[in-house]
């Protein structure tokens, strides 16, 4: 493993007097940000940073690495991003070719693409140049905009990967790293991945880590990326967004679909995501959803990137207001109309709970997050509770009686016989009994004899 690098060091941002209580900050000059990113946020229509904005901009405009915790929805991108900006802008140097200034790694494409996009706008009339590459694209495009350099590089790790391994990209040159959402990039096993590129970033840089939960995994993470980190935390991890208004009812899994139909009905145009778990499971529901008159569609890995973008685009324009959506595939959706999160399948993680009801509720909003629970999903909604340290509000239905089974690492009930949630490793049907001789092995070289078929003892048939 590479040691980590010493930290960039620079001057303490003017606006912030020493001793002064980070959280008396109101207002984007104060937080020490160069003039031109102030206006560009008041532009965008911002003019009170959020809680995490305002313990984490300062100390990254100083070079600190950072870690921070904070739900979706809290201006996470802004808070990294502007800081970001401004180191470029104050190091005053032009990329190379195929070389890369800052780099932002996202687990997946949707949110990559939306970094990208919140990123533009802090960057115009600046010559700061910034990219994203993502799978599902040109490969030959991407190599082609990185022979140019870039400052700013917001990828996908296996994209980025595919680019390195092809001599499209050089990261000698990169003095600054961003992992955003870490925790799911842990989940999907980017970790390889990551393990990969860092050795090939420049030294010194600055790293900063954001994630919504805080898993044992992630304390290593940061102990292997970041040197001596100030971590800026605006709620406790795990712990939901204070404006999410939650509730679960106890179904039935036949049920399901019809009970999901009804709440829809009663919230008719209601901007809606729906989470499912699995891709085949997505596509049914948004198809069933459809039939019944909804305008839905859905995203997930099954989905091409055309797809997905045509889904997410309708979404956000309103052409579309029910999205059914896996967990993958819905990170990195920012829609702040959203006011419903139903969760038709809880997840087999339970901190992906957080992160899902986390898409609503966003720029300020309330929302609601609703779950349908059936009796064989009781331990998934222990383990959900556990982690947040609350009690989902029960609306209806009939809970489990007796004992709840534990819950695998895949979230399924463990099984007395064979490997836990999976198939057991006893005697098959129509297999050896037990006890029984294996057969020898056929000699070298030659062909196993088939087995001869039993014969049969001949009847005479008596002539009609």
């Amino acid at each position: 493993m590479v040691a980590p690098p010493p930290p960039l060091t620079r001057p303490r941002a003017p606006g912030v007097p020493r001793g002064r209580r980070k959280d008396h900050m109101t207002d984007f000059s104060t937080l020490g940000l160069d003039g031109r990113l102030v206006d560009a946020v008041k532009a965008a229509g911002y003019t009170k940073p959020t809680p995490i904005q305002t313990q984490a901009i300062p100390l990254a405009t100083q070079g600190r690495d950072v870690l921070g915790l904070a739900q979706t929805g809290t201006g996470k991108t802004a808070a990294f991003g502007l800081p970001l900006v401004q180191a470029l802008l104050e190091a005053n140097k032009r990329p190379q070719p195929k070389s890369v200034r800052a780099l932002v790694l996202a687990p997946t494409r949707e949110l990559a693409n939306q970094i990208a996009d919140t990123m533009k706008p802090y960057v115009a009339g600046t010559p700061i140049r910034v990219g994203v590459v993502v799978g599902g694209q040109s490969l030959n495009r991407q190599a082609n905009m990185l022979s140019r350099g870039l400052d700013l590089l917001v990828a996908t790790p296996g994209r980025l990967i595919d680019l390195m391994d092809r001599g499209a990209v050089d990261l000698g040159q990169t003095r600054f790293l961003v992992l955003d959402e870490a925790d799911q990039m842990l989940d999907m096993g980017f970790i390889h991945a990551l393990r990969r590129i860092a050795p090939k970033l420049g030294t010194p840089r600055q790293t900063m880590l954001f994630s919504a939960t805080m898993p044992k995994e992630m304390e290593s993470l940061a102990a292997t990326y970041l040197t001596n980190p100030a971590r800026v935390q605006v709620n406790p991890p795990g712990i939901a967004a204070d404006k999410v208004e939650q509730e679960m009812w106890w179904v039935p899994q036949a049920d399901k679909a019809d009970r999901l139909k009804e709440l829809l009905a009663e919230n008719l145009g209601a901007r809606s995501l729906v989470f499912a778990r699995t891709k085949h499971g997505a596509e049914r529901l948004m198809k069933g959803l459809v039939k019944a008159g909804f305008d839905a569609a859905s995203i997930h890995g099954n989905k091409s990137q055309g797809q997905r973008d045509r889904a997410l685009k309708g979404f956000r324009e309103g052409t579309v207001t029910v999205l059914v959506a896996t967990d993958v595939a819905a990170r990195g959706i920012d829609v702040p109309e959203v006011a419903f999160v139903y969760n038709f399948d809880l997840p087999n993680v339970p901190e992906n709970y957080v992160h899902r009801i986390g898409r609503t509720a966003r720029a300020g909003r309330d929302g609601r997050a609703i779950s349908l629970v059936a009796h064989e999903e009781a331990g998934l909604l222990r383990d959900i509770q556990k982690v947040m340290g609350t009690q989902v509000p029960v609306m209806g239905g009939e809970a489990p009686r007796g004992p709840i089974p534990k819950t695998t690492p895949n979230g399924r009930a463990g099984s007395k016989q064979g490997k836990p949630g999976g198939r057991s490793r006893g005697p098959q049907k129509g297999g050896a009994p037990k006890g029984a001789k294996p057969k020898a092995d056929a000699p070298k070289g030659q062909p196993p004899k088939k087995p001869s078929r039993a014969k049969r003892p001949r009847v005479r048939q008596k002539a009609a």
